[in-house]
């Protein structure tokens, strides 16, 4: 089989295809830029990052929300062979000890400043802590002597990813070339985004999988939007994307908004037009497709966006594996999550517990790890098993079907699977996200993030009602605790990917999980 060339080789050693943009957007303004400036600036701040002693395999840290300058700092590393380490804000601090924690030779920090950079060596030569607006500076500056592009090799590696670290330290992986360039062109493939298309990026680009829509517009022509995710609803009308990325819980959010421009169209507006015109208030009116990925998107999400005319499609990947399936037009099936990409192989033991083989791993190992970690998660030949539990259909569409972790067996030896039964809480507009536990291996409880708060007490009680009425006797929730607040990243109950952190929930509300009073607990 030959290998298609490098992605990655080609947009570090080629300008991209004219006439395409990147917005970068605030809440009070949006700056674009023609792609072609962005590849030039990069290669400029590339020059400065080796006169900064920073070299190939050197580690460039960049602790920042989405800018312009993320984008710049991981350009000008791809092209010198550096390896980019990004640090979500929300989960590290402006601290110089992430410089010798992860081997960084450079880190550009949000909130630094210029004294920072006092933290060199004492001869000048050491590591760095800079001010992430000095990329821009740097990248703007005349006369810097822009390198020849390295050139890569699959198993090669460009970016440093860290996991969520629900427990512990984060847990770090190498990305490797092959890994990247077969992710992107598998995407580009089914989805052939082109010169009309403007992707919309808001979830943070310590995310390495949302570099790759930098990348792919580079790559292949079309526009670009970044955002964050403050910024991403009075952004999305604006700017008009026709693809948008995000997470179910952004999803949510959006389908909460549209119903209530819905119900505030008057009686002589059909339902489906006061639908259709609700939708396009929040994403623009030239919406190709939505994607959504990363957690589980509930079933009435899903219908509820087709119903609106905003096609949107999931797929399944993890940091370890990145995407393995996807759902498309052409290949849709509604509940799945699609079918297997190409280069990718699903495993499925007797369990129906899921792992990946690749024809190009994204890493073997996990860097930053206790001992033995690493192990459990990947077999030599860099086949990942993913604790996901998942079944095939006839027609070769992957159905997840939740944790393994969190397969409760009870008492009586009869396991429940629980995200079912957390999906179908969460249909309720009351529910934004329900963790199901079993604290004494005999009842069900499940802690409820509300959508508002006071939380409709009334209508999480209906939905309780509802559930337990859907399932078997073993599949009954006894209690349900409402959280005194809802599940976010700044409380640590939810990953930067927005997944419920189920350790830090269940620590956080264990006496009223395990308090068997009561069918409703408000915090």
């Amino acid at each position: 089989m030959t290998t298609a060339p490098s992605i990655l080789n080609h947009i570090n050693a080629e300008p991209p295809p004219a006439g395409h943009r990147l917005a970068v957007a605030r809440l009070d303004r949006i700056e674009a830029l023609d792609l072609r400036d962005v590849h030039a600036m990069a290669g400029r701040l590339a020059g400065a990052l080796l006169e900064l002693g920073v070299s190939r395999g050197d580690r460039v840290g960049i602790l920042a929300p989405n800018c312009l300058e993320w984008v710049l700092l991981d350009l000008a590393a791809l092209r010198i062979g550096a390896v980019t380490v990004g640090f979500d804000p929300a989960k590290f601090g402006t601290d110089p000890a992430l410089i010798e924690r992860y081997g960084l030779a450079v880190l550009f920090a949000d909130g630094a400043d210029s004294a920072d950079s006092a933290s060199d060596g004492a001869d000048g030569g050491g590591p760095r802590l800079l001010p992430a607006a000095e990329a821009r500076t740097l990248a703007e500056t005349p006369g810097v002597a822009v390198p020849e592009p390295v050139r890569y090799r699959p198993e090669d590696f460009t970016a440093i990813k860290l996991t969520s670290g629900s427990t512990g330290e984060p847990k770090g992986l190498t990305a490797s070339v092959g890994s990247i360039d077969s992710g992107i062109a598998a995407v580009q493939e089914i989805f052939a985004h082109g010169e009309d298309d403007n992707l919309f990026v808001f979830l943070p680009l310590s995310v390495l999988q949302q570099r790759y829509w930098i990348y792919s517009a580079l790559r292949y022509g079309h526009d670009v939007t970044l955002s964050t995710y403050e910024a991403a609803f009075p952004t999305l009308r604006r700017v008009r994307p026709t693809v948008v990325m995000g997470v179910p819980g952004f999803f949510q959010a959006a389908k909460a908004y549209i119903e209530r421009q819905v119900q505030r169209s008057g009686p002589e507006i059909p339902p489906a037009e006061a639908l259709a015109d609700g939708a396009r208030k929040v994403f623009g009116d030239r919406i190709r497709y939505l994607w959504t990925g990363s957690a589980p998107a509930g079933g009435e999400v899903l219908r509820f966006f087709t119903d609106a005319g905003l096609p949107i499609y999931e797929g399944y990947g993890l940091n370890e594996t990145c995407i393995v399936t996807k759902n498309h037009p052409g290949a849709h099936r509604p509940g799945s999550v699609g079918k297997v990409l190409p280069h990718k192989e699903v495993l499925l033991d007797a369990d129906g517990v899921i792992s990946v083989r690749s024809r190009y791993p994204v890493c073997h190992r996990y860097e930053y790890a206790p001992p033995g970690v690493s192990e459990r998660v990947f077999g030599e030949d860099g086949t990942v098993r993913t604790g996901d539990l998942g079944r095939f259909d006839e027609d070769g569409y992957l159905y997840i079907r939740g944790r393994a972790d969190d397969v409760i067996v009870l008492e009586n030896g009869r396991k429940v699977v629980v995200r079912p039964i957390e999906e179908h809480m969460r249909s309720c507009a009351a529910i934004e996200e329900c963790v199901v536990f079993c604290p004494t291996q005999t009842y069900l409880v499940a802690v409820v993030s509300p959508a508002a708060v006071p939380a409709d007490e009334a209508a999480v009680a209906g939905q309780l009602a509802r559930t337990n009425a859907a399932f078997g006797p073993d599949e009954q929730i006894r209690k349900v605790v409402i959280a005194d607040e809802p599940f976010s990243v700044g409380n640590g109950l939810l990953t930067s990917q927005f997944k419920p952190l189920r350790a830090r929930i269940a620590e956080r509300y264990h006496r009223e999980i395990h308090d068997i009073n009561g069918s409703i607990h408000v915090c």
